[in-house]
């Protein structure tokens, strides 16, 4: 039998990909952790991933893989989808996607599989990944191919020997540890917020709590004085802003496959890292830095959010981000708050606010007033040659 790697999560649509494939193929099932999974989880899926038929299973732990290859680079252009979204599940399909792929070539399989469906944006980014890293692989997809239903997938599973309680949830989660997005009724239509209860994190703590993050060149190095490797320091995050229900919202974009999708999220580490970083920039990074990251860096999300991760632009556009981290070292103070936060101050060597030249609407010590009128007349020529000409 011909061996086949299938990207295997333990969902219905999996599920029905491993047991339908494992009739023809030497099926390998492999799931990749970018956060969010327990070890009792793991071995769950293990013993489901051998019930429905596969030969071997692997989980491959790439959450320091994850946070070095994409998250450090979200961070470093505080890169929000829509002004909304931090692309908490479309950057995880990346690496998820590569490891995936290698793999499979590293076992010598002839085919991948995976359980996208036609209509979502999953396909098309595990699909490019595979086709790049390994065009000699066959990518099969039943679910996408044979427009399956979810009632036609669970008979044929029970008709199988499979019997298992597949009663879809009200609300599918994905969690990682760059986010948790959240589906349900109310995302597929325009009107609707999803409920509190739809979100996994629900408000313990009320009173205000303070947290100090420390950042160097651009990495969160520590929480509250306690050094760890950024990737840990984002979870310690995600557990504290769960506390509170911090980080919900609902993320409106257009897909790459060119419709418009809802979807509800709870990112409260990623959003408090992404804003108490930004922040620090602020203060730290000159005009000019701060205006071309902003365009760099959302052009970096698109393409990161279209699959184009491999695209050798996405390195030039890292080089850049990377670089302009030099100076972004210090620390944030960060008040958390019940299904909120508040950015409070920085303290930084790097504080371009600590310049001598004088302070802003108080007082000038680096130039005259008749320096600052003349500079005042030149900046103006423009706007009043045009509307000489013009008016």
């Amino acid at each position: 039998m011909k061996k086949l790697v299938i990207a295997y999560s333990g969902g219905l649509d999996t599920s029905y990909c491993a047991v339908s494939l494992s009739k023809d193929y030497d099926v390998h099932a492999v799931s990749v952790n970018t956060g969010g999974f327990t070890k009792t989880e793991i071995d769950k899926i293990e013993a489901n991933a051998y019930k429905m038929g596969v030969s071997t299973y692997k989980n491959i732990d790439a959450v320091a893989t994850f946070y070095q290859k994409v998250v450090k680079y979200l961070i470093f252009g505080n890169v929000l989808k829509n002004n909304t979204y931090p692309l908490s599940v479309s950057a995880e399909r990346i690496v998820q996607a590569i490891e995936i792929i290698e793999y499979a070539k590293s076992i010598g399989a002839e085919y991948i599989a995976h359980g996208s469906t036609g209509a979502g944006n999953d396909q098309v980014r595990f699909d490019m990944i595979f086709q790049t890293l390994a065009p000699e692989i066959e990518i099969i997809t039943p679910i996408r191919d044979q427009k399956l239903t979810r009632q036609e997938e669970i008979d044929y599973l029970k008709a199988n020997g499979i019997d298992m309680p597949w009663e879809k949830a009200k609300y599918s989660i994905n969690k990682g540890l760059w986010g948790t997005s959240v589906g349900g009724s109310e995302t597929l239509t325009s009107e609707k917020p999803l409920p509190s209860e739809a979100y996994p994190s629900q408000l313990k703590h009320t009173e205000e709590e303070k947290v100090k993050l420390s950042f160097e060149k651009g990495e969160l190095v520590a929480v509250n004085g306690v050094e760890n490797d950024p990737e840990i320091n984002i979870e310690t995050l995600n557990n504290l802003a769960s506390a509170y229900a911090i980080g919900r919202d609902i993320h409106v974009g257009d897909t790459i496959v060119g419709i418009k999708g809802r979807v509800g999220f709870e990112a409260g580490g990623a959003l408090i890292t992404l804003k108490a970083h930004h922040l620090l920039e602020k203060h730290t990074l000159t005009k000019w830095q701060l205006q071309h990251k902003e365009y760099i860096a959302s052009f970096y999300g698109m393409h990161l959010h279209e699959g184009q991760y491999l695209d050798p632009v996405m390195r030039d556009m890292e080089a850049f981000l990377q670089s302009s981290q030099d100076k972004v070292s210090g620390d944030v103070t960060v008040s958390l708050k019940p299904y909120h936060f508040t950015l409070d101050g920085i303290s930084s060597e790097h504080d371009l606010m600590r310049a001598k030249f004088g302070s802003y609407g108080e007082e000038n010590k680096g130039w005259t007033a008749d320096e600052a009128k003349g500079f005042i007349k030149i900046f103006g020529n423009q706007n009043k040659i045009y509307q000489q000409v013009n008016s």
